[in-house]
Order: C-alpha cells, then sequence, then structure tokens
C-alpha cells in the first residue's frame, strides 16, 4: 500500500479512465475557486489587492482571509461570507466524477468505503514526532509550517506521510539545506524532483512557465522559498520562546549519492505526496543532546 490520492485509487481500481479523471479535475478546478479568486469574484477587492496579500503572507503566518483583514483590505463580516460562499459550492472529486457521468451515486459510496479502508494507515488528524526527540513542538510547527508554506506560496496541493525516523537520506536529483542555530539547532533539508523544482519557481517568479529559465535560477527559487519557510519559522519559535538564527540556504552538490544522518543526530524524515505521484520530502537532522 502507498499514500493515494482519490482519484488515484479509482484509475488503479479500474473504477473510472484517466479521461475521466481528468475531465472531473477540470470541473472541480472551475468550481473550486480558491479564497483569493472568491473574493474576486464577489467584487470585493481587485487582483493587485490579491497580490499584496500573497507577499505579506510569505512573511507572516496568517490565512489569506486573515491577513486581508490585517491588511484593511476586507472586513471580518466579508471573510465569513466568503468562507460561507466556498463551503456552499465546494465540489468534492467524487461528486464531480458523478456529474460527468463517470460514476454512480451508489458506485461513488463503495469506493469511497474502499479507499477509506486502503489508507487508513495513513491517516493523521496531526503531525506526530516519535518519541524520545527532544524539542518535539519544534519539529511540530516546522514541518506544519513547510505544509503552510507550499499551499500558500507555491499553490501545491498534496498529501503528508507520517514522519520517520531515517539513517539516510535517500539520493535525489536536488537537495537545498538551511542550518538553525542558537538555542535550537538542527539541519533543514528539503528534497524535489525536477518538476517539483520547476512548481516552486514558478510560484516565486510569478511566472506561468520557466522552461527557459536557468538551472541557477530554478535552484535559486528553491532556495528563496526556504528562506521564507525558514524565516517564519525563526519567527514563530521566538513567540515560543526559542532564539533560532538560520543560515543561508544551499544545495546539497552530494544529493545524487544520499546523504548520511551524521552521529549523534536523528534524522526525522517528512515526506509530501503530490496528486501527480512526485514526492517532496521534508527532512530535519535534530542534535540528540
Amino acid at each position: 500500500m502507498a499514500v493515494k490520492f482519490f482519484g488515484q485509487f479509482l484509475i488503479e481500481k479500474g473504477a473510472v479512465t484517466r479521461t475521466a479523471l481528468l475531465q472531473a479535475i477540470d470541473l472541480q478546478e472551475k468550481t473550486n475557486l480558491k479564497f483569493g479568486e472568491m473574493v474576486i469574484e464577489m467584487g470585493l477587492m481587485t487582483t493587485v489587492d490579491a497580490a499584496r496579500i500573497h507577499l505579506a503572507q510569505r512573511s507572516e503566518d496568517l490565512h489569506f482571509g486573515d491577513m486581508a483583514v490585517k491588511l484593511s483590505i476586507i472586513t471580518e463580516e466579508q471573510v465569513q461570507q466568503v468562507l460561507t460562499r466556498q463551503r456552499n459550492s465546494h465540489l468534492y472529486i467524487g461528486e464531480a466524477l458523478v456529474k460527468v457521468g463517470a460514476l454512480s451515486e451508489q458506485e461513488l459510496e463503495k469506493y469511497l468505503e474502499e479507499f477509506k479502508q486502503d489508507q487508513q494507515a495513513y491517516i493523521s488528524e496531526k503531525i506526530e514526532i516519535p518519541a524520545g526527540v527532544p524539542h518535539q513542538p519544534i519539529w511540530e510547527m516546522v514541518a506544519d509550517l513547510t505544509y503552510k508554506m507550499l499551499t500558500r506560496v507555491a499553490g501545491i496541493s498534496f498529501r503528508p506521510g507520517p514522519c520517520t525516523i531515517i539513517k539516510k537520506l535517500p539520493c535525489r536529483p536536488i537537495i537545498a539545506e538551511m542550518g538553525f542555530s542558537g538555542s535550537i539547532s538542527a539541519r533543514y533539508l528539503l528534497s524535489v524532483s525536477e518538476s517539483t523544482r520547476n512548481l516552486v519557481a514558478k510560484a516565486i517568479l510569478d511566472e506561468d512557465s520557466v522552461e527557459n529559465e536557468s538551472v541557477e535560477v530554478l535552484d535559486d527559487s528553491v532556495k528563496e522559498f526556504i528562506n521564507i519557510v525558514c524565516g517564519n519559522i525563526a519567527a514563530k519559535a521566538a513567540q515560543l520562546g526559542h532564539s533560532i538564527d538560520i543560515a543561508p540556504p544551499e544545495m546539497r552538490a552530494d544529493s545524487n549519492t544520499g546523504i548520511d544522518v551524521p552521529q549523534d543526530h536523528t534524522g526525522l524524515m517528512f515526506p509530501i505526496y503530490l496528486s501527480d505521484g512526485e514526492v517532496f520530502e521534508l527532512t530535519i537532522f535534530v542534535p540528540q543532546n
């Protein structure tokens, strides 16, 4: 078994075709507007306002609506209006498959139950750090902020896998790293494939395509993403009473050979599964003392 999305599960079962799934995803994307898209459609802010909010979110851990209120662009009441409209219009992928005629209501109910059983081992309501690792709340916060920034900054949909302890980080095409020092020390590593690096680059550079960008620019985009995430981590740690200093991020030259967890450290890996089968990996090397 492995972490799967419902559409992937259905294709593997032979319940729907890839063409039908793509039709359902297209319908879902047209229906399920993000908060920023919805609030613009409702005429409550402009695209310029939305861009200002997205930029502010890079340096402070706030939802889009909360940041919009903080910047006095919309009111709390208007936030609730948008959230209500989002909830009332939300279309799940199973419902979309029914609408495009790929599944019946009865089939959907049956496969949802099978999917729930198949994925039970991977479902977790919260981030859980293995017992015995020091400063567990800090590493929970680090993973949580990484997940949030993947959504808010990079716009990437994913499912987080459970945290595991590793002895060696497997070889990967691209691994970026940043060091933590101060009252909490560690190494923060983000592993990505070329395609996921390009997704991050498109978001950081605000471009529809990065096909003509150099490898250096693409790698710098990943480093900038880590800068954003770890800047937020340092700010949140300060609120918790810990001082974290962050070093400039760097690309690991030994990513294609794998990286051993240093002696006297614990390696925490947080797999991040994308709907297209690609995997992000957040890894933290935590000193044992």
